[in-house]
């Protein structure tokens, strides 16, 4: 009998330890959700609605305007320095100077004439805020507070993006219809300063600031387990993680770059077109919860594999399927489902493997190449686009792009198992 007891007062300890990381935890959560919902993400889920107004008004084709926003992407080489800063000074100084910077990119986008470099600055500005509005800064503070239900509250903070873009893209697209563009870039620029900063600083108002150097009569603070940005670059499970986020981005983020493009190909009216990026979004917010369920619970590496090839046999759909509304409405729902899943695999499966010690720089190590598989997309598709005269080839690479994806998790999976 005392043994039962004790069993079951163990239970009952872990239970409230559990419900004790919401407690303490769910204003970080709140925060990611408000950072990654308003931050740059949002611009690149819902930039094809500003690809007609381009072509239209400046006279790019979806080539060039592809190109120049892929080029901008040259601004992730920060990302690095940027986690080291949020390792170092905190994560508060971070998400100020990203989300003013934010709002400045937008500001610019929206005076461009007819210069392509002009874009492509305003595209930097808004690449350069990313890392300081995502898990680089936001999953450092979730998984230091998060260990059992560490994959689900990622889930929640990175379903912010997602979320947004459920509920933004049908009223960006009005405000472009109604006023242009320029005035929704506008709009994006002062949310992002007067709507989402705000209650960001004071979610994280008691988050801690980075540990200064111990002084003579104070006790240095202990080290976080994990290892330096410098033994993570020697572990080749860290390349295998990275090739698998840049394929996943290329697929990815080549879609939803050109989506109303390929919704108005396949038939549909723009209006009709803009609302597959709701679909997009709707399976990014599923992606999210259902992997923060499954790692929680399962093998991650499985999960992602199995996530990866659904999306991969969806992307053929959306090229060669049949068409109708409805139907594109539930096979992009199926492509994006594997977007939803990287946002949160990433600094799951970055925590797990290097722990907390250096996360933000070994996050910020990874960010750039990653996001090279982002601008690859993004230029491929609209290349690809033009020298063909459609999207099924650019389809079809991504395609093979996220089963290359499924394979890096089975051999990372492996790599883990070998070497412990």
């Amino acid at each position: 009998m005392a043994g039962l007891w004790n069993m079951r007062r163990t239970a009952r300890q872990a239970s409230g330890a559990r419900t004790g990381e919401w407690r303490r935890g769910w204003p970080i959560v709140a925060a990611a959700m408000l950072g990654s919902g308003l931050g740059p993400g949002l611009y690149q889920n819902l930039s094809s609605l500003f690809v007609p107004g381009l072509e239209r008004d400046l006279g790019w084709s979806r080539g060039d305007i592809a190109t120049a926003a892929g080029i901008g992407m040259i601004g992730a080489l920060a990302a690095p320095a940027i986690g080291r800063a949020a390792d170092r000074t905190g994560v508060r100084p971070v998400v100020v100077a990203s989300m003013l910077i934010l709002s400045l990119g937008y500001l610019w986008l929206a005076s461009v004439a007819g210069a392509l470099w002009h874009y492509t600055v305003g595209v930097m500005l808004v690449v350069l805020a990313l890392p300081g509005t995502s898990s680089l800064s936001f999953g450092k503070l979730i998984a230091a507070r998060f260990v059992a239900h560490r994959g689900m509250a990622l889930a929640f903070g990175t379903s912010g993006l997602a979320t947004m873009t459920v509920v933004i893209a049908p009223l960006l697209g009005f405000v472009i219809g109604q006023y242009g563009w320029r005035s929704a870039l506008i709009l994006l620029g002062m949310t992002s300063l007067l709507v989402a900063l705000p209650p960001i600083l004071l979610a994280i108002r008691d988050a801690p600031l980075a540990e200064a150097p111990p002084t003579d009569d104070a006790v240095p603070a202990p080290v976080p387990p994990g290892m330096t940005a410098a033994q993570a670059r020697r572990d080749p499970r860290f390349w295998l993680l990275i090739a698998s986020a840049m394929l996943i981005n290329f697929a990815t983020t080549g879609l939803v770059t050109q989506m109303v493009p390929i919704g108005i190909e396949r038939g549909l009216p723009a209006a009709e077109a803009a609302l597959l990026l709701t679909g997009f979004g709707v399976s990014a917010i599923a992606g999210r919860i259902l992997v923060g369920v499954l790692v929680d619970r399962l093998p991650p590496f499985p999960v992602a594999g199995a996530i990866a090839i659904v999306s991969a046999g969806a992307f053929l759909l959306l090229g060669w399927g049949p068409g109708g509304l409805a139907t594109l409405l539930a096979i992009v729902f199926l492509c994006g489902l594997m977007n939803g899943a990287e946002n949160d695999l990433l600094p799951f499966l970055a925590a797990r493997l290097f722990g907390l010690r250096a996360f933000a720089e070994i996050y910020g190590t990874a960010m750039p190449i990653a996001l090279a598989g982002s601008a690859i997309g993004i230029v491929g598709f609209g290349r690809l686009h033009d020298h063909s005269g459609s999207y099924t080839l650019a389809l079809a690479a991504g395609s093979g792009a996220l089963l290359l994806a499924a394979g890096s998790f089975a051999l990372l999976s492996r790599v883990r198992a070998d070497r412990g």
